[in-house]
């Protein structure tokens, strides 16, 4: 398999048994990466830096859309006219970590509304939420109530299906990964990424740029655990299915509940936890 951009090799040094052996390892990059926006009427347009996120490079254009709409600020892939890269010329090593995003001159873009710090890691995401009752307001779309519905069996196949598909996982070990299934439970769409939001960001960007949205008739599973911000972007665009290897949170499943999403847990195997929505698994 060939090497992927995002991934970089580093000599390592393997113990076992006690002895020591040099060789070639393989780690999931990861890299700062700055979404600016474009915005205004024409011949009154502002550019503003919107957020810093740590994440692989690669999908940055998905990235940005994802990002843009889970946060609230665009509703629609229309809203953006244009993506591209603009790193400064003294400093190349930069050339593909600065983003500008260039938004309709039809959406406004109010910065004093956004009342959070839009600095973003790889391992937790967007910080300093202004409110949690502020990210349940902001919602666009709602799933279907009671569809589509999944067996059992579709379902356990969901991580199979994964597993080849991630290329930086398998060379890497070091990756989060979001996947789209349709109603057949057949996989539609995966992105990888260090970081699981920003993975769930990509996905829901390029699903959003293939004009397959919102996505009431997809199912969606990630890698790792389930956590509140998860579920808020899964239910901003309609996902009536959210599945993960790992546990939900409190707060995850009562924000699923809330919005009529099914939440599954624990996905392994042979056996998985329904912890909201349990009318779209049928047996």
């Amino acid at each position: 398999m060939p090497k992927s951009a995002g991934i970089k090799s580093k000599t390592i040094f393997q113990f076992h048994n006690g002895q020591r052996q040099e060789r070639t390892d393989t780690v999931a990059c990861e890299e700062p990466l700055e979404i600016k926006l474009a915005f205004g009427k024409e011949g009154q347009r502002e550019h503003r830096s919107l957020a810093i996120t740590m994440r692989t490079p690669g999908q940055d254009e998905a990235l940005a859309i994802g990002f843009l709409f889970t946060e609230g600020i665009i509703g629609h892939a229309s809203e953006v006219i244009g993506v591209r890269h603009i790193g400064q010329a003294l400093s190349p090593e930069s050339a593909e970590n600065i983003l500008l995003v260039e938004l309709s001159p039809g959406t406004p873009v109010d910065f004093g509304q956004l009342s959070r710090h839009f600095y973003t890691s790889s391992s937790c995401g967007v910080c300093g939420k202004a409110s949690i009752e502020m990210l349940r307001a902001v919602n666009l779309y709602y799933p279907r109530h009671g569809f589509p519905t999944y067996s059992p069996k579709q379902i356990q196949q969901f991580p199979l299906q994964m597993m080849d598909h991630q290329p930086i996982f398998e060379q890497t070990g070091g990756i989060h990964a979001a996947a789209a299934f349709d109603e057949q439970g057949q996989l539609l769409c995966l992105q990888e990424d260090v970081g699981r939001h920003n993975a769930m960001d990509k996905l829901i960007g390029e699903t959003m740029r293939a004009g397959d949205f919102p996505m009431r008739n997809q199912a969606i599973m990630v890698s790792g655990r389930l956590s509140f911000e998860l579920v808020q972007k899964a239910a901003m665009a309609g996902v009536p299915l959210l599945a993960a290897v790992g546990a939900p949170s409190s707060l995850a499943v009562e924000l699923a509940e809330s919005h009529g999403m099914t939440l599954i847990g624990f996905l392994r195997g042979r056996r998985f936890n329904v912890y909201t929505g349990v009318e779209r698994v049928v047996v």
